[in-house]
């Protein structure tokens, strides 16, 4: 186990509204992220987690400045993860994630720029599922665990 990084935001969606809602913390459980409105969705795709380099390259290699949210994570950390495998694990707060499988495109990100999409195919996140419930909170560490 050895620290990689920090949680630097954390966002969810509630029905309804089509702005991410930004918070100081979360809590999370095997169905999702409480109050998220994919909580009790397929483990699987129940939580995106995205690094800050995702907005990095939309802006050197695009010259677009996304929001962050935009993306439609739940965390921003300042970790790339995009080259772990499927069932590495990562402890956040007091929570437990496993990688389940990469982000996919949704159209909606062409929005702001019809480029968006192609440039982020690989590098949009990760979805993982929760498998030991607790609180994350914005610049808890993010370990990687063997």
């Amino acid at each position: 186990m050895h620290i990689v990084g920090k949680v630097h935001k954390l966002f969810i969606t509630q029905k309804g509204i089509n702005k991410p809602i930004e918070k100081k913390s979360v809590t999370v459980d095997p169905k999702g992220i409480v109050a998220d409105k994919h909580y009790g969705s397929p483990a699987e795709r129940t939580v995106l987690i995205t690094s800050l380099d995702s907005y990095v390259l939309a802006e050197e290699q695009l010259s677009v400045k996304m929001p962050h949210g935009y993306l439609g994570e739940n965390l921003l950390i300042d970790y790339n993860p995009y080259h772990l495998p499927a069932g590495c694990q990562l402890q956040i707060g007091s929570a437990i994630f496993e990688i389940t499988q990469n982000c996919t495109l949704c159209n909606h990100l062409s929005k702001l720029d019809k480029r968006i999409p192609k440039l982020l195919k690989d590098d949009r996140g990760i979805f993982a599922k929760v498998v030991k419930e607790g609180e994350v909170k914005i610049e808890d560490t993010i370990l990687l665990l063997d």
